[in-house]
């Protein structure tokens, strides 16, 4: 197959070399492709402009995993619903039909469920700006491809965690860290099995629903975790206390379908996945 990589950051660029392990050729548009490895066809793209670089003429599949530029509403939209749409607009001006479109959003499009679970089924009820555009992203891609030939699939990612993405790590490490006084969950997974998620439901066998949540097999509450990085790393534990607004609100996300495709994680809970981290395994793409 021909993927193309619409957005090849850190995420893009790992699930981008796991395609090219399977012997798949893969593209990717980025603003620097000199950064990206040999494996990766580099191509020179600004995804909020509306003109974009040819699409190869045989692509099969396009994987949009863009990121905003900063945490504004403005920047979401440019990076997501502009993003998405110029490279739809791409693909029509070029008369190129993929089988497959997947896009990376976010569990944010949930909201705060306070502390209940949530699932595909659960009807999005964001809380905030980002939420609000990923989810309007989200629309767009299923509105574009409706009574088409091509699938689209959009992958609901938690907080990602990995190789140079330490932020816990480092509150706990530096002193910041402080437990929640009540029981706040957390949803997260590792850049690897996030990449991983890509690569399979791009390439399994079956078509894929129009919608996946990508968290690991446990929810877990921030205490708990900021204990076991304190434990890991021989520090005291913090301290319990005001820990702010919850981070993507209080949720319990279940990632029942995603299993029953047959992937399976490489670090099903984040003990797996942070001493992982904390062992240096793997590396931060540029």
């Amino acid at each position: 197959m021909t993927i193309l990589l619409a957005g090849c950051g850190d995420l893009g660029t790992e699930a981008g070399l796991r395609f090219h392990a399977l012997g798949h050729r893969v593209v990717g548009w980025r603003r620097s492709p000199a950064k990206l490895p040999s494996a990766i066809e580099g191509v020179a793209a600004d995804l909020g402009a509306p003109e974009l670089p040819p699409v190869p003429a045989d692509t099969t599949t396009v994987v949009i995993a863009v990121a905003a530029d900063s945490p504004s509403e403005e920047a979401y939209r440019a990076s997501y619903v502009d993003g998405l749409t110029h490279v739809l607009d791409a693909l029509e001006r070029d008369h190129v039909q993929p089988g497959r479109m997947l896009f990376v959003s976010s569990t944010a499009v949930y909201g705060d469920a306070a502390g209940g679970w949530v699932d595909e089924r659960t009807p999005p009820a964001p809380g905030g700006f980002s939420g609000r555009v990923l989810l309007e992203a989200e629309q767009l891609l299923q509105a574009r491809f409706s009574g088409t030939a091509t699938t689209a699939t959009s992958l609901r990612l938690g907080g990602i965690y990995g190789p140079g993405r330490t932020r816990l790590i480092d509150q706990v490490r530096n002193g910041s860290a402080v437990v929640p006084e009540d029981i706040r969950y957390t949803n997260r997974i590792h850049r690897d099995d996030a990449a991983a998620a890509i690569v399979h439901l791009a390439t399994m066998a079956a078509n894929p629903e129009a919608t996946y949540v990508g968290v690991d097999n446990h929810p877990a509450d921030l205490g708990t975790v900021l204990r076991f990085l304190a434990t890991e790393m021989g520090l005291p534990e913090p301290p319990v206390g005001d820990a702010g607004p919850a981070r993507g609100g209080n949720k319990r996300c279940r990632n029942s379908l995603l299993l029953s495709t047959g992937f399976a994680f490489t670090y099903p809970t984040f003990r797996e996945g942070y001493r992982a981290v904390l062992a240096g395994t793997g590396v931060r793409h540029p």
